[in-house]
């Protein structure tokens, strides 16, 4: 599998502690950026990236991380066909993939510990979508999204 992973300066630690967590799972990753955590930079920007990565096939799923993971999750959820989940325990990593095939997990990196960060990662890494009955629902969202998209 490979992930696509990109932060802004409040989430630039834990995406430095998820790369190599990321390789050791055998997962190939695309570090969208940016390069340091000392300069502020802008949550849109690199949420975007990670979100395009995805649409576009440079990955299959992607990893988006701010200081909350609110703002970042607004931005991935702007474009249309991606899942954005921003998720704060093992359960939500579970239930997003399983439930609504998110292909961007969201998280926080000033409000979770690396270990917590690590756990989430792992569940919604090896944790497959369900299908069945979640599907309508998925199909519901795209409809939405067509609605409100000129593509």
């Amino acid at each position: 599998m490979k992930i696509a992973i990109g932060s802004d300066h409040g989430g630039f630690d834990l995406k430095t502690v998820l790369i190599p967590f990321l390789k050791e799972q055998g997962v190939e990753v695309v570090d969208l950026g940016p390069d340091c955590g000392d300069v502020s930079v802008d949550y849109p920007k690199y949420g975007l990236k990670v979100a395009e990565a995805v649409k576009n096939g440079v990955a299959e799923r992607g990893i988006a991380i701010c200081g909350t993971g609110v703002g970042i999750s607004i931005a991935v959820n702007k474009v249309p066909g991606i899942r954005g989940s921003l998720c704060t325990n093992e359960y939500m990593a579970e239930m997003t993939r399983r439930h609504n095939n998110s292909n961007v997990l969201v998280m926080g990196g000033r409000v979770l510990g690396d270990e917590l960060a690590k756990n989430i990662t792992k569940v919604w890494l090896h944790t497959e979508y369900e299908g069945g009955r979640h599907q309508r629902r998925l199909d519901q969202i795209t409809s939405i999204e067509e609605k409100y998209n000129e593509e």
